[in-house]
């Protein structure tokens, strides 16, 4: 079942066992994110936007508004209607090189947003600290267990281990490695959720047994109902396979290029040549470092605004995790999370 304000459904049960063992095991993350079930939707640029982020909080989970390149204005309204659609908690994610980052986290304190999380790398001096003093709870990204533990030294509240199989920015490691890495060591000081490469409730359930207080899922509802994606950018992704989602290839190492996971298509090789021209401006002194990167950033907020609204899925970028082989059709948030929720207890109940 879908709408405002309902709860996603189970289609069958496997038993009390599998689905109390689920219950048991997101306790942690529910009890921290306020929702029935420990599952974070994954914050995309142009896609988690006011419709999906409500969609999926009024389903049981935890919606994430993607600010990206927003300025304060922008997110102040996008907040704002957001808020119209669901009385259920919801998060905003700020990239920590914003030029606006302080007054982004001054727009969530107004609005009273519970949790902000930081992605993007370390945060400059003090945004940890206006974070915490406008009342919200930190969730940062951690891709390796040294950042892991500074960020738990530095304030953060949870974590979030993002693997490379995922979309969009990654890193170097693969979600399976960084579990293993990080949840023995950190799981029972804080808060950890695992994101990269989860298409299915079986692979939940393997998380969380592992220590995970709960999951992050982008690639699986961007074909949801309720996403506000161009239908061309959807049919790329049903008709797509995993080997289709291939990360961005640096050219020059003297560029701060965080590789980007994206379906195959021109776009990919037209990146190539943005690098190119952006190191040029790097050698002639035309532009610095910091200014290098943002424009990389803009580039790609750009390519993926073609794909996503405009519906350009080859002169745009098709940001898409590994997972995107498991996104077989177009379906209401609620199912989605209904679907995954049945398959985790049905793993865990398996178990005996």
């Amino acid at each position: 079942m879908s709408g405002e304000g309902m709860i996603a459904e189970r289609r069958s049960v496997h038993g009390d066992a599998g689905a109390v063992r689920l219950e048991q095991l997101m306790k942690r993350g529910t009890d921290f994110l306020g929702t029935r079930y420990a599952i974070l939707g994954g914050a995309m640029s142009w896609v988690s936007e006011r419709n999906l982020v409500s969609a999926i909080s009024n389903a049981g989970g935890f919606g994430v508004i993607a600010c990206g390149a927003m300025n304060p204005e922008q997110l102040d309204n996008e907040i704002a209607q957001t808020k119209l659609r669901t009385a259920k908690p919801f998060g905003v994610n700020l990239i920590t090189m914003h030029p606006q980052l302080n007054e982004l986290i001054d727009v969530c304190a107004r609005h009273q947003v519970t949790h902000v999380v930081l992605a993007g790398g370390l945060p400059p001096g003090g945004a940890i600290d206006r974070i915490k003093a406008g009342g919200a709870k930190l969730i940062a990204f951690a891709p390796a267990l040294a950042l892991a533990k500074k960020m738990i030294r530095s304030g953060a509240d949870a974590l979030v281990i993002e693997g490379m199989e995922a979309g969009g920015h990654i890193g170097p490691v693969s979600t399976s490695v960084l579990a293993q890495e990080i949840l023995p060591t950190v799981a029972g000081d804080i808060p950890v959720f695992v994101a990269g490469g989860i298409g299915r409730g079986e692979a939940i359930a393997a998380y969380l047994e592992m220590g995970a207080v709960g999951v992050q899922l982008g690639t699986r509802f961007v074909c949801a109902t309720e996403s506000i994606a161009h239908a061309n950018f959807k049919k790329a992704f049903i008709r797509a396979s995993a080997r289709d989602a291939i990360p961005s290839v640096q050219i020059d190492p003297r560029l701060p290029v965080i590789p980007v996971r994206a379906l195959r298509n021109r776009e990919m090789v037209n990146f190539s040549a943005k690098q190119i021209e952006v190191a040029g401006k790097l050698d002639s002194g035309e532009i610095e470092m910091m200014e290098a990167q943002l424009q990389i950033e803009h580039y790609w907020a750009g390519a993926l605004r073609r794909a996503v609204i405009d519906g350009d899925v080859e002169s745009g970028s098709v940001m898409a995790g590994q997972s995107v082989g498991m996104v077989k059709r177009e379906e209401p948030v609620a199912d989605i999370i209904a679907e995954l929720v049945e398959e985790a207890e049905a793993a865990l109940g398996s178990r005996g």
